[in-house]
C-alpha cells in the first residue's frame, strides 16, 4: 500500500440526462478537500433530496482513507425544464396539526396558505411523475461520481505522500550521520574523559584531608554521567525502526510521530550530559533536524 499525505483536493462532475427511467435530469459536482487530523473526520454536505445516500458516501470514503479531516460537498443543479413544485404531504399534515394546536391555545386567526407553504420542507422541487427507480438511478450516478472523486483524491494524497517520504528518508539519514558524529567526537575518547575528570577534580585534590576512595567514587560517577553510549545506541535503534517503517508502506504516520518523540528525548539527554562544546553543537543540530522530521510526519497518514 502506498504512503499517503493527509492533504489533497479532488473534483468530479457529470450530467444526468432526462430519459425514460429518469424524468428529472441535471448536473452534479463533487468537491473534496483533505487536511491533517489525528483520526478520520468526515464532514459531508448534501443537497436536499440526497440525504438517503449519506451512509453510502461515508462507507466509500472510510474504505479508502485511514486519517485526515475530509470535507466533501455535493452540488446538484436540476434542469429547469424538469423542475416543478411538489407538496410534501406528510410535512404539510404535520405543519397543519401544529398550527391548529397553536391557534387553539393562542386563540389566533388561521395563517394564510402562502405562509404555510413557505415553511421549509412543505414544498419540494422535483417531478411529480418521478418514481423510486428514477431517484435510485440519480443516486447511483452521483455515488459513481463520488468514487471517481475519491480515486483522484487518493492519487493526489499518494503523490504528496511519496514526496514527504523522500524528505523523511533524507532527514533520517541526517539524524544517523549526526548520531555517528557524536559517537566519533574526540571528547568521548578515554583519554579525553580522563583529562576532563582530572580537571574537574583538581580543586578537590588541593584539600589534603579528602578520602582517596571517595575521590575514586566521585570520578566514577562523573564518568558514568558523561557516557553517551546508551543514548547513541537508542538513537541508532530508532533510526533503523524509522527506516523499516518507510519501507513497509501504508498508514505509518502515528508510529513515526512516536519515533520523533523518542528521537527528541534522546537528543535532549545528549545535550544535557554533554561536557564538550562540540557534542553540544551536534546535539543542537540534531534537535533542529528532529523538529523538521516531526513537522513532516504530521502530514503523513
Amino acid at each position: 500500500m502506498a504512503f499517503q499525505s493527509m492533504t489533497g483536493f479532488a473534483r468530479s462532475e457529470g450530467r444526468i440526462e432526462n430519459g425514460p427511467s429518469l424524468s428529472n435530469g441535471g448536473r452534479w459536482v463533487w468537491e473534496m478537500r483533505s487536511v491533517n487530523s489525528k483520526g478520520l473526520d468526515i464532514r459531508l454536505r448534501l443537497p436536499p433530496g440526497f440525504e438517503a445516500i449519506e451512509p453510502d458516501c461515508r462507507r466509500i470514503m472510510s474504505a479508502l482513507l485511514a486519517r485526515g479531516s475530509l470535507q466533501a460537498s455535493l452540488r446538484y443543479d436540476r434542469d429547469e425544464t424538469a423542475e416543478v413544485p411538489v407538496v410534501n404531504r406528510e410535512a404539510l399534515e404535520a405543519v397543519l396539526a401544529a398550527v391548529e394546536d397553536l391557534r387553539e391555545r393562542l386563540d389566533s386567526p388561521p395563517p394564510a396558505a402562502e405562509a404555510i407553504l413557505a415553511i421549509r420542507g412543505v414544498i419540494e422541487t422535483g417531478n411529480a411523475d418521478e418514481d423510486d427507480k428514477a431517484v435510485a438511478a440519480r443516486h447511483r450516478a452521483v455515488l459513481a461520481g463520488l468514487e471517481t472523486a475519491m480515486g483522484e483524491l487518493v492519487a493526489a494524497r499518494a503523490e504528496e505522500g511519496e514526496r514527504i517520504v523522500r524528505l523523511l528518508a533524507g532527514q533520517i539519514d541526517a539524524i544517523d550521520a549526526l548520531a555517528q558524529a557524536v559517537e566519533a567526537d574526540p571528547s568521548r575518547t578515554p583519554q579525553a574523559i580522563r583529562e576532563r575528570i582530572a580537571f574537574q577534580l583538581a580543586p578537590l585534590l588541593e584539600v589534603s584531608d579528602l578520602d582517596p576512595q571517595r575521590l575514586h567514587q566521585e570520578a566514577a560517577i562523573l564518568a558514568t554521567r558523561a557516557d553517551l553510549r546508551e543514548e547513541i545506541d537508542r538513537l541508532n535503534a530508532h533510526v533503523q525502526a524509522a527506516r523499516d517503517l518507510l519501507t513497509s508502506g501504508g498508514p505509518v504516520g502515528r508510529r513515526l510521530d512516536f519515533l520523533a518523540q523518542e528521537f527528541n528525548r534522546e537528543c535532549n539527554t545528549v545535550c544535557s550530559k554533554s561536557n564538550a562544546s562540540s557534542v553540544t553543537a551536534l546535539g543542537l543540530e540534531l534537535k533542529v533536524v528532529i523538529d523538521q522530521f516531526r513537522e513532516q510526519v504530521q502530514n503523513l497518514e
